[in-house]
């Protein structure tokens, strides 16, 4: 509530979407009551609740033409301090680990939020054989296998379509390896179900489950399933489901809806995010992605386009 009061007397994107819906201070009481700012408007406006100076830009991809996300980002250590506890709560101490990055999509362009992560989640594994691949597969199946059959615990964190092209290049049955996915086929294959997917995947690296990141350009902070798609967020973020044909209508536990974001790692932003994800809440905070709108879904959300 102290971040929403914050935000809303100094960010004036955010001010200007509570008013048009005649959301203030005075009446909004509860976190539940707190207005929900249209992703879309990372892409049109600057969502900014700080005068500093700019320390990063996070861009989203997007195909040639297409107006991308952009996130700025005045105090890049926040974003540092939230990444690193919140794999510290999930996996332990990073030097644990070697981590393999399979991001070909991602390395291959600027300003990505993920690449930065990831990066520094490499230096700080210490491990010499931790790094980026881009399309030699070859090298990093040897590479894989070497460390897995040593005892290494490796973690191996890929877009969704390179992770299927290892494994058709080689199958693995490994051991000592945590493969996570990010999401994504970046239009080089066509989109199939999570569940499908993970079954694939599974097989072809021989483990017993899939992990999976949920994050965005628009978010510093990050949930992470550890196997059957079920997310888990830190304590600084959280997920509340709205109607999909009101927008500014929460929903219980259990049903279908659009993803809202509170992650209090954005406050020098927006910390509450109406994302375009459909999902499910379950006890304990945890939740499921089940897909995204497509434009036709969006109706009876007209405000998003003010």
């Amino acid at each position: 509530m102290k971040v929403f009061r914050y935000q809303y007397e100094n960010n004036s994107v955010y001010q200007k979407f509570c008013n048009l819906i005649r959301k203030d201070p005075t009446n909004v009481k509860t976190i539940e009551a707190i207005p929900f700012l249209p992703i879309q408007l990372f892409k049109s406006h600057d969502v900014l609740s700080s005068s500093d100076s700019i320390q990063q830009i996070f861009t989203s991809s997007g195909t040639t033409g297409m107006q991308t996300s952009r996130h700025l980002v005045t105090d890049i250590s926040l974003y540092e301090e939230s990444y690193r506890k919140g794999f510290t709560e999930f996996y332990g101490n990073i030097e644990n680990y070697c981590v393999l990055a399979l991001l070909p999509s991602y390395l291959e362009r600027e300003g990505s939020s993920l690449i930065y992560m990831v990066e520094d989640l490499i230096k700080l594994s210490n491990h010499p054989d931790s790094g980026f691949y881009l399309h030699n597969y070859d090298e990093l199946i040897a590479k894989l296998e070497d460390l897995d059959n040593s005892g290494q615990n490796v973690l191996l964190i890929g877009v969704t379509y390179a992770l299927l092209d290892l494994i058709e290049k080689h199958p693995f049955q490994l051991n000592n390896t945590i493969i996570m996915e990010t999401g994504g086929m970046k239009g080089k294959r066509k989109e199939i179900i999570r569940e499908e997917l993970h079954s694939i995947l599974c097989k072809g690296f021989g483990v017993s489950a899939i992990h999976s990141e949920y994050g965005m350009t628009e978010l510093l902070s990050q949930a992470y399933s550890l196997g059957n798609g079920i997310f888990e967020c830190p304590p600084w973020m959280q997920i509340l489901i709205r109607d999909t044909e009101d927008a500014l209508t929460l929903i219980p536990e259990g049903k279908t809806g659009g993803i809202n974001v509170i992650d209090l790692a954005n406050i020098n932003s927006c910390s509450f995010i109406a994302t375009q994800d459909l999902g499910k809440k379950y006890p304990n905070h945890s939740f499921e992605v089940l897909g995204r709108f497509d434009n036709s879904d969006i109706r009876g959300c007209n405000l998003m386009v003010l």
